[in-house]
């Protein structure tokens, strides 16, 4: 098989959490282990950063995977889902996985494959690790996919685990409390590892501390260490101060991830540099400034408040629970005060949209579409859900008709919003 041919092959014949939901998700890590076990255990030969978190977890692992990267460690990087090629999952300094490898890997797992049937997720993550143990990079940045304690990504001893937030997403698997999913995400705290924790409230406080407490480690909470200010905002750049409480004194950057939301992030990000330097890993002051300022171009990251034309505005982002709506309905205030918002947006079926929903203004256009896989929420029940919210809006077949329809409707001062799923914005040509 060639890659296209070995990529709709995976697709076809393992279960895809991205495409079919809860079927796809496995309630242990017994595969991932099984795979690694007959790979000769690649996550053991290359040294680790884990990152959990609902909202966040992206974003930080790219900051910190350009910044390592700048500072000359050969640095892999693994997340997901990608949006629009497989090989955004796994990167090495930027440059996705070689085809040849996804290729040859797929042939040579194809009889464990049918002994033990691993999920999309689980296959993918074994391919990461004999990947980046195959090039020998000096760290990998693992991102997890869903949770924490179960994720086919935590067999791994890292540095470092961060988590960035805790939210209410995926309370199906996850748990229907914020103590709950805590819980799943803490899972990936180890004995005594470091651990970073992004946002902290006295309910998940509560649960990292047990945790940490278990695993005898002390929890490093970045909101404790510093203090990031947004100056202004470019559209392209994020302009912020950021204030060392531990050193009393503030060091500006300047962020090509521009959502304001990034602000959480950027100190969970220089937190988990601060433990890291501790360990060894000597980062140069202007290679992460730069870095910072370039992270889109050093790791290849899309969909996060990305500006991809002005008169209208048209933004890219893939929030798609109520946090991450809220951050972008809070941005959007600020950006949209003279001209008319547009929503182009799609959700998958196990989304709390009444939620999300709920947050949204009357006053806007809506446009309601669908992306074209078996999780998806069919576009007519969420336009029929948004009526009944006073949300109006039509329904189409497909993003690309909705954006096409938007910008007709758009004035010069409006701002289209594409948002509510990553395989909405997949199927966006060009993206």
């Amino acid at each position: 098989m060639n890659y296209a041919e070995t990529i709709e092959y995976l697709y076809a014949q393992l279960p895809m959490y991205s495409r079919i939901g809860d079927a796809a998700y496995k309630k242990d890590i017994d595969n991932t282990i099984a795979l690694c076990n007959a790979l000769g255990n690649p996550q053991h030969n290359f040294k680790s950063v884990h990152i959990a978190g609902t909202n966040g977890k992206g974003s930080t692992s790219n900051m910190l995977a350009a910044i390592l990267q700048a500072s000359g460690y050969k640095t892999g990087l693994y997340t997901s889902p990608h949006i629009k090629d497989f090989g955004e999952r796994i990167r090495i300094n930027g440059k996705m996985i070689d085809q040849d490898f996804v290729v040859n890997f797929t042939e040579k797992t194809k009889a464990l494959c049918k002994e033990i049937n691993p999920s999309f997720f689980e296959l993918t993550v074994a391919m990461a690790f004999d990947y980046f143990s195959h090039e020998q990079v000096d760290i990998a940045i693992i991102e997890t996919g869903l949770g924490g304690r179960l994720d086919s990504t935590n067999i791994i001893t890292p540095l470092l685990s961060i988590i960035t937030n805790i939210g209410l997403d995926h309370t199906n698997l996850l748990g229907n409390t914020i103590e709950e999913i805590a819980f799943e995400k803490a899972g990936i705290i180890k004995y005594n590892i470091p651990v970073v924790i992004g946002e902290v409230n006295d309910k998940t406080k509560a649960v990292f501390e047990k945790k940490c407490t278990e695993m005898i480690t002390v929890p490093l909470y970045a909101e404790e260490h510093f203090e990031a200010i947004s100056i202004d905002n470019t559209g392209s750049h994020l302009n912020c101060k950021v204030y060392d409480k531990k050193k009393k004194e503030s060091e500006s950057y300047s962020l090509d991830l521009s959502g304001t939301y990034q602000l959480k992030n950027i100190q969970t990000v220089l937190a988990a540099e601060k433990i890291l330097d501790d360990l060894g890993i000597k980062i140069n002051k202007e290679n992460k400034k730069n870095a910072l300022s370039n992270v889109k171009n050093i790791t290849g990251l899309r969909g996060r408040w990305d500006i991809v034309s002005k008169n209208p505005t048209i933004i890219y982002d893939v929030a798609h629970n109520k946090d991450g709506i809220s951050a972008v309905l809070k941005q959007l205030d600020s950006i949209s005060k003279n001209g008319q918002l547009h929503f182009i947006m799609g959700f998958v079926n196990d989304k709390d949209i009444h939620t999300m929903l709920d947050l949204l203004p009357a006053n806007a256009k809506y446009y309601f579409t669908n992306a074209h896989i078996p999780r998806a929420l069919s576009k007519e029940l969420l336009a029929e859900t948004a009526l009944k919210k006073n949300l109006n809006g039509n329904c189409f077949d497909d993003v690309n008709e909705a954006i096409r329809e938007a910008k007709k409707q758009a004035k010069i001062n409006d701002v289209i919003i594409v948002c509510g799923s990553f395989f909405i914005l997949s199927e966006i040509e060009p993206f």
